[in-house]
Parts: structure tokens; C-alpha cells; sequence
């Protein structure tokens, strides 16, 4: 059984991209995965909300939207890799990293992602007599953080360090200065004491990188000491606020 699906699996992610409205019964709880080296595991819980079984095959990779269980090679295991899930019951996904697999920078995090396929079940001759059907695997992929151990500072104070830098003559934008080994996930952003947030205004920023948000909707860039307000996702997938200014 698992040849043929993982042959179905490279078709069924490109497929499941294309069906907007189509939703995944197999739920993953949260929004990310934070994997911290000292603990060498971490559990994820994923619920199967549908009244049918659905067979779930999960795996990660290392930023390859089109990656499949074969071509990822990412230094975790998962366990189980593939199993059928019953109507209304969880299952937990269980993480290990293999020591050795493939290094790690130990200074600052690193960034994957957690795929989970859920494969629907073939519908039954009655289902089918005299209707067409057309039927969709869903991939849901969300970011999975690898946190050494003893990094300095802290994950949640991590965004009051960001420093903001007026660009010119590319449009209106900000450069995001990250001085921290965690990634920061912008989610909204907007100048002054004004409560609208920028159009386009968002973006995860590297450990110790730079990130260009482009200002739409405004006329120019803000002038140094401008106050800004901008909210990022914690750990826990909810947005924490936080205010700030620009530098120059």
C-alpha cells in the first residue's frame, strides 16, 4: 500500500493547490511547531473532524513547497508516517531528531516544514451510481522551528529587539533588522497611533537578517523617529503587539 500512495502523493499536493475551496477534515492543532533541541522530541495532536476515515501520510521538508515523503530530507523522524484515521478520533504525530543526520547551526534557529496529506476515502458503489466525482488529497504545511539549546535571550521579547529603517527610492518601505537568533513572523504592521495596517506589510524575518516590507497605499516612507505598531505570532500561533520606531 505504500508505493502506490507515495506515487499518488506528488500528484495529489499539486492537485490539492488548485481547489481553493476544498477543506481538510484531518486538523493539525496550532498554527507551528516549535521543536526544541534540549527536549530531542516534540509531539503534534492532529483530529480528524469528518464522519469518514481518511488515510494521513506526514512528513517534512526544508522549504520545498513541492516536496513529497521520497525527495524530503530533513534530519527528523516521524512516527507514524502513514496511518488511517478514524471518524472523530486524534492521533499524535511523535518528532525525534536523528543526531548526525545533518548538522545544525547551534547559534540560531532553523526553519521546516511539517506536511500532513490527508487522502480521502474511495466513495462506495452507492455514493457513486449515477453521480460524477471528483476528489482531492489535501496537504496542510505549517512551519516547524528548530530552537538549539541556550540561545541568548528569549522567543517572546525576541520582536521588541527588530530595528526599522527607512528605505528610499524603491517605494515606500522598511527594512526589518533582526539582531536575534529566532525567526519573527510579522503579521501586521501600521504607522502612528492609526489602527489600519499596511496592505502587504508582513513577512517572517531571519535570525540576524533583513527584511524589505513594502508600504502600500504609502506616499512615501516615514520619517526617522515615526512610531510604528506591528504584531508578530508567538509560539502559540497568537499575535502578540508591539510597538516601535523607525531609525533613520
Amino acid at each position: 500500500m505504500k508505493i502506490p500512495t507515495r506515487a499518488f502523493c506528488a500528484a495529489a499536493a499539486a492537485l490539492c493547490l488548485a481547489a481553493p475551496l476544498a477543506h481538510a477534515s484531518v486538523v493539525i492543532t496550532g498554527t507551528r511547531v516549535v521543536f526544541n533541541a534540549a527536549q530531542g522530541e516534540t509531539t503534534v495532536r492532529l483530529t480528524n473532524d469528518n464522519s469518514r476515515p481518511a488515510l494521513v501520510e506526514a512528513w517534512i521538508d526544508d522549504g520545498d513547497v513541492n516536496s513529497t515523503p521520497d525527495s524530503a530530507h530533513t534530519p527528523f523522524l516521524i512516527t507514524p508516517p502513514l496511518f488511517r484515521m478514524d471518524p472523530d478520533k486524534d492521533q499524535s504525530l511523535r518528532i525525534l531528531f536523528v543526531p548526525g543526520a545533518k548538522p545544525l547551526p547551534a547559534d540560531h534557529e532553523s526553519v521546516f516544514w511539517l506536511n500532513v496529506l490527508e487522502i480521502p476515502p474511495k466513495p462506495t458503489a452507492i455514493e457513486q451510481a449515477g453521480k460524477n466525482y471528483l476528489q482531492f488529497a489535501i496537504r496542510s504545511r505549517i512551519k516547524l522551528f528548530y530552537r538549539p539549546a541556550k540561545l541568548p535571550g528569549d522567543a517572546l521579547t525576541a520582536p521588541d529587539k527588530l530595528i526599522f529603517k527607512r528605505m528610499t527610492g524603491q517605494g515606500a518601505a522598511l527594512k526589518v533588522h533582526n539582531p536575534t537568533p529566532y525567526y519573527i513572523t510579522i503579521s501586521s504592521l501600521s504607522l502612528g497611533a492609526g489602527p489600519k495596517s499596511i496592505e502587504g506589510a508582513d513577512g517572517m524575518v531571519a535570525p540576524f537578517g533583513d527584511l524589505r516590507l513594502r508600504l502600500k497605499s504609502v506616499a512615501q516612507a516615514p520619517a526617522a523617529g515615526a512610531p510604528l505598531v506591528f504584531t508578530t505570532i508567538n509560539d502559540y500561533g497568537a499575535a502578540d503587539t508591539h510597538k516601535g520606531v523607525v531609525v533613520q
